[in-house]
This record gives C-alpha cells, structure tokens and sequence, in this order.
C-alpha cells in the first residue's frame, strides 16, 4: 500500500495470468467466456480480491495442496465454480475452471490442475 496526495491507493500482491496450452489456448479463459455474464462477474471479483489480499483463506481460497490452491466462488442458481490455480513467483496461473457437482473435488479436475501445474513449474 501507498499513499499519494492522500489518495490510497493499493496496490496488487500478485497478478494473474492464465496457462497456455498448446497452440496458445487458454482453457481457463476459454471457459470464463462460456460463463453466463453474471457468474463471470462474480468469479471475476473473487479473483480480482485474491490479486489484490494475497495471502488469504478460507472462505475464499483453499490450499489443495503443494502449489495448488481453490478460488471458491459461488455463482447463479445457487452452483458453485472453482479456479485451480498455482503460484510462480508474483504470478497467480490460471490452470482449470469447472463447476462443481458433488462434495469432493473430481480426480479429473485435480489431476488437470496437477498436470499443468507440472507444465508451468517445469517451463518458467
């Protein structure tokens, strides 16, 4: 945080940045789109919250694991979205979005995530 003719102003912790598969898609991206207008809104200011209060918790962001974490957003009709994500240096990656279904977290999303998280730590 700074101070400007007193004016605060704050400044961003980490920025975001989406993976890349190959031929430069950006899955996570590429689902946001999909999103009705008013989900992506919301799953936009948790992100946007994360950026900017980093390090936070629960409710918001959940450790999965080693260099993965949860955004936790709630969105229309009552459902419930989830960006896996990883960090690399002052960079929050973008790895995988879905909603969620059930109770645990799907194998097939985790081990998504844990694949392109291998990909990013291992091409950065």
């Amino acid at each position: 945080m700074c101070t400007i003719y007193g004016t605060l102003i704050i400044m961003k912790r980490i920025s975001v940045r989406f993976y890349k598969a190959e031929l430069s898609k950006e899955p996570v991206r590429e689902w946001l789109l999909d999103l009705k207008p008013m989900d992506k809104q919301a799953i936009g200011i948790d992100i946007k919250t994360v950026e900017y209060c980093w390090p936070i918790g629960m409710p918001l962001v959940r450790k999965l694991e080693t260099n993965l974490w949860e955004v936790r957003s709630n969105i229309s009709n009552r459902r419930i979205a989830r960006i896996l994500f990883t960090l690399f240096g002052a960079n929050m990656v973008l790895l995988h979005g879905f909603i969620k279904k059930s109770k645990a977290t799907p194998k097939s999303d985790l081990n998504l995530a844990r694949k392109r998280c291998k990909n990013v730590l291992n091409q950065w």
